[in-house]
Parts: structure tokens; sequence; C-alpha cells
């Protein structure tokens, strides 16, 4: 008895020793406050915020402007999804500021075109703007301080800013495609017909357009003050102006010019949407997402069925673990797939048998202890909420599609709007430049924290570079359309239909432990974005790693699951059957016994996803920050 004991003190000094690892960017402290979001100029606009006596939501809205007029992959032309804790009411809200598809936009329409999804870039890849409407709708609602004093730093960057490398960068390996838009190339290329026509690092960026549109919303709020109107009522007159007014106009005139299907109505009809969020009890902690419109459930679904595992028994990153993690993702995202979609629109997705954990059991059970799931397919949550599927015959015509697909090579296909490295990426093999291509794209991510208890976490998206800029506005158009699917036997709850939201990757998530604020945390990548928050979260929750320490630790990513971005055909998208991200450091022994389970193993230096995070420190009152060490990402505490 006394062996054993000696050799578990000295497997969990083993297993302890793997993981708290020094970090390479310290820990966050605050006592006040707490600003994190993807770029260091974004984060200062937080803290200037806080300065100003703002509370979270305020702080979160200046970073949220800030990072649009940076371009921090995204702009203000794109989609906004954030979760809030109140503190007055002690309740998780969710604002879903999703765009919609516009008139015109049908199965038909790009079926005609050759298109198998809708494309990836420009004009007839844009959904109607969410990003204005969400930020005005959070700020007159939660917030405490005038459009103008929040929207004053990107006032000021649009006027002119030190763009960073990153961006630049980006804009000029992209610059061909920028050509193909006037008002685009105007705004991005200011060295037309030099070597290096994109703006250089640490050149003063400006966006006069830009700038003239946020004066407006500014004019529109003060113009109502002016007339006797409270600070919601001021705010939302700014909101009509973007979507009825002559912002409205002019966006619609410039997406017409080049080709866009955007319309007035589109504009007008158009609305944010308060939600409840959805949440499941995972062992003690209450962990909330985005409805079915978005991933998030995913990561629901997969803490459901690891719970009925013992995971820290297990170790972290062991080769059991890995297996257990890896086989509950597919199954999760197999799930995401199929079955996701808007539930404005009917029938509706059968989110509460997904997120039963009876169904979680059934799913679980699924996986075998020693071999990899080749093929992880929808189960049927049907059953779990008293109704029968509807589309059982879909199930069977899909997984012969997948079988019929599983033994060719699958073209490694992912858009490069936020390709940071690219000498890095034609340095290695397809499927590592796919991985990264993945975890660098798409989006970026704000938390804030103020000890007034306000908890809020944004993933905003959409209008990345090369982005098809709206006319005069200084807008890029989103491009989020590409989520959406043209057949129902890849998801026929996502099938495009004008008035409705794709089905995006987008995933801020909030946690309540004791029934108080636990966690904020976000992440860009894609389809790896709840890959990475749910190993994030069990960092924390199993294997007890600082919130710095979770960000950084190495994460394990799937490609077994239909890219959600990227590619007009369906060979574009089909799962990677068997196909597993590791980190490089992954020790031998631990590779040999995966690649003995059958795994496709593929690896990298970093691979746990830029993620930005706040530890509420319930013991002393207080705040811990993690902000990722992949790139920009950056915080400030107080």
């Amino acid at each position: 008895m006394k062996s054993f004991t000696l050799y578990l003190c000295i497997f969990l000094l083993i297993t302890k020793a793997s993981y708290s690892q020094q970090t390479q960017k310290p820990p966050l402290y605050g006592k006040n406050w707490m600003a994190i979001t993807g770029k260091p100029l974004a984060a200062t606009a937080g803290a200037m915020i806080f300065q100003k006596g703002g509370n979270a939501v305020d702080a979160a809205c200046a970073m949220l402007a800030a990072t649009c007029t940076m371009w921090d992959v995204l702009s203000w032309g794109g989609e906004t999804q954030a979760l809030i804790y109140n503190p007055t009411t002690k309740k998780v809200i969710a604002i879903n500021a999703l765009g919609v598809a516009p008139t015109g936009a049908t199965v038909d329409f790009f079926k005609s075109k050759g298109y198998d999804f809708p494309p990836e870039y420009g004009p007839l890849a844009a959904i109607t703007p969410g990003t204005p409407g969400g930020l005005c709708y959070m700020l007159a609602k939660y917030g405490s301080l005038s459009l103008q004093e929040v929207l004053n730093p990107s006032i000021e960057m649009a006027a002119g800013y030190p763009i960073d490398a990153q961006t630049a960068n980006s804009i000029e390996r992209n610059k061909e495609k920028i050509k193909e838009w006037p008002y685009s190339k105007a705004v991005f290329l200011p060295h037309l017909g030099s070597k290096r026509e994109a703006p250089a690092a640490g050149e003063i960026f400006r966006q006069p357009q830009l700038l003239a549109t946020l004066n407006k919303l500014v004019e529109a709020e003060q113009q109502a003050l002016k007339e006797g109107k409270n600070r919601e009522e001021a705010i939302m007159a700014a909101y009509n102006r973007f979507y009825k007014g002559d912002i409205a106009d002019e966006f619609v005139r410039g997406s017409a010019e080049q080709g866009g299907l955007i319309t007035k109505a589109d504009l007008a009809n158009w609305t944010p949407i308060e939600e409840e969020p959805l949440h499941v009890n995972y062992r003690g902690v209450e962990v909330y997402k985005l409805q079915e419109w978005t991933q998030g459930p995913a990561l629901l679904q997969s803490l459901n069925i690891l719970e009925n595992f013992d995971l820290k028994n297990l170790g972290y990153n062991s080769a059991q673990y890995i297996h257990t993690l890896y086989q509950t993702m597919n199954l999760a995202f197999a799930d995401r797939d199929f079955y996701y979609g808007d539930p404005y629109f009917r029938p509706r997705p059968p989110i509460s048998g997904l997120l039963d954990k009876n169904y979680a059991k059934k799913r679980a059970a699924m996986i075998p202890k020693d071999r990899n799931l080749m093929i992880a397919l929808p189960g049927d949550p049907f059953p779990f909420q008293n109704e029968s599927n509807p589309f059982k015959g879909l199930l069977k015509k899909r997984s012969l599609l997948l079988d019929s697909n599983s033994n060719e090579k699958i073209k490694d296909f992912v858009p490069k709007h936020d390709a940071s490295n690219q000498a890095l990426l034609n340095s290695e093999t397809a499927e590592d430049s796919l991985y990264r291509d993945r975890l660098w794209r798409g989006t970026t991510s704000v938390v804030a924290a103020d000890k007034e208890g306000w908890l809020v976490a944004i993933t905003p998206s959409g209008g990345w570079v090369p982005a098809c800029i709206a006319g005069n506005t200084g807008i890029g158009m989103s491009q989020r359309l590409q989520s959406f699917v043209l057949d129902s036997i890849v998801n026929p709850y996502n099938v495009i239909q004008p008035g409705k939201r794709p089905r995006v990757t987008l995933t801020p998530s909030l946690a309540l432990k004791n029934g108080k604020p636990f966690l904020a945390f976000a992440v860009q990548g894609g389809d790896t974005q709840d890959q990475n928050l749910l190993q994030f979260f069990l960092n924390i929750v199993e294997f007890g790693m600082t919130v710095q320490q979770a960000t950084e630790a190495a994460n394990i990513n799937s490609n077994q699951l239909w890219l959600s971005l990227g590619g007009t055909q369906m060979k574009d998208r089909v799962p990677k059957s068997g196909s597993i991200l590791l980190n490089s450091n992954t020790k031998e022994g631990i590779r040999n016994t995966l690649k003995q389970m059958g795994y496709n193993m593929t690896f990298g230096e970093r691979t746990s996803g830029p993620i930005n995070a706040i530890f509420v420190d319930q013991e002393h009152g207080t705040f811990w920050g993690g902000s990722s060490n992949h790139g920009e990402d950056y915080g400030i505490g107080w």
C-alpha cells in the first residue's frame, strides 16, 4: 500500500509539473477593473473609458469600436455576439447582433452561379451589419456613458493612428483582391503604384470616410439630447441614423454599385435581439453560451459528455485524456454540423435534446477506449425532448456522403485573411498550414470586468481584410454569408434564406461559481474556437491552472468537422477524418500510443489559440487576467 501511495504521489507531481510552467506573458491583476482585447491600442481605449468612470459594458463597447476601426480582422460592417453578467439582476444575458441574409440571397441564386456554398469574399458574401446596432443596444441598455464618450478613442483613431505590422502586412498581401473594389482600394492602398501599396508598419493610417460616419453617429446622439431625449433614446437615435437614415442610404448604394444584395428594407427591418443564454452545470460551475445560432452549445455538449469521465485522474494531455477529449469534441461537432441554426426559423433546432444529460451519456458510451473513431456522425437528440426526428432520412444520406469522401484526399482549404506569418506558412506542410490559418483567422475577442460586478465577453467578427467597403461609409461589409449552406444534406437548419441568420463560429463564454461571476473567456480561430475554450476551461477547473497558464497551455485540435468558412464547393468543406493537431512538445510515448490508436497527427509550436480571459478571484475580491502569447492580444488592469 505504501509503494502504491508513493507511486501516486510521484505521478501527480509529474503531471502537475507538466502544466505548472512559467508563462511567457505575466498574468494581469486588478481590483477595480480589467480590460483585455486583441490589440494593445484597443485595450488602452478600454482603460481610458474605465478611467472616465465607465463600467465594464462601456469599456467593452469602446474596445469593440477600436478593434473595428483598427481592422483587427473585423470591421464596423461585421457582427457582434456578447454575454453580459448584470450584477443588479444577478443574471447572464445574451446579445444577438448577428446580421441576416439580404433580399435575394436564396439557394437558387447562388446555385445558379455554380456555388455549393455562398462566396468567401466580396459584396455577395455580406449579411446586414450587426456591430453598430449591437454596440448601441448594449451601451444604451447596460452602459453608463454617452456614445460620444465611448466612441471618442475610435474617432481619434479613424482620423489617423499608427498602423500595426500585422494589419499593414495583411493589406499588402491581399492588395490584388482589394483592387477589385474601388472604395476599398481608396482606403487601404494609399501608395497605389508603388512597390508597397499598403501602409507601412507605424505609418499613420487615415480613414476619412469612416471618421465621417462615426461623427454622424455622435451628431445624431447629441441632437437627440438637445431635443430633450434621455441617454438611452439619444443613443438609439444614432442607431436609427445608421440603419434608417443617410448612413443606410450610402451603405446600400455602395453595396449595390458593387453587386451586393442588401436593401434599405433589409437594414431597417433588422434589429439586435436580447436572449436567454444556454447553460449547463459542470461539476458545480454554471457555464453560459449563446444559443444554437452559434457553435457555442458544442462546448456545453462536450462538458456534458466529459462529465462521464474522470479527467483529472487521466492526467493533463495524457494519451488517454487526449483521446477522450478528441472523441468528445468530434461527437459534439458532428451534432453542431447537422443540427445548429437560426432558432427563429422553423423547424427549430432540437437544442433541449442536444443538451440533455442523458443524451450526453449515450454519446459518451460511443467513445471506444483504445481506437480512434474515424467518422463521427450526428446523433438523434429528439427522443430526449419527446419528439421524433424529422430528418432521419437525411442523416442516412449524409453518412453515405461522408463515407464516399473518407478515403479521398480532401483539398486543404482555408481562407488566408488573417495569416500573421506567411513565411512560416510557406515552410509548413499543407496540413500544418491548414491549422495555422484556421487558428489565426476571423475575429477578435473582448473581455471586461469591474468592481461593481459587471462581467462581459464579446466575440465580434466580419468585414476582415480583404474587405469590400460599402460606398463612402468607410465600412467593410461582412463576409459571414459563407457560413450558410445551400444543401440540407449538410445541415437542414442552416440553409440560406432571406432574413435568416447563419450559424456562426463566434462564441463568447461566461461561467458562474456559487452563483457569482467566475470566468469570462473568448478566443478567435474559426472552427477551433470552442475546442480551445473547452480546454482552457478544463485547464482551470480540472487541473488548477492560473488563468494565464490556461491561455498558454498546449491544446489539441480536431479537423474532423465541416468547415464553416471558405470554399464554394462541397469538397472544400468535408471533414478530415482522424486528423488531430498536437503540440510539438508532445512526448514520444504519447505520440506512439496515439499512432497505435489510429490517429493522423500533425504538430504545431503553439496550439492553445489566442485566448483572452478574466478570472474573478472570489476569495480575495480581485481580478486575474489572462492574455494569449500568440500575437497582439493585450490587457490592462487596475
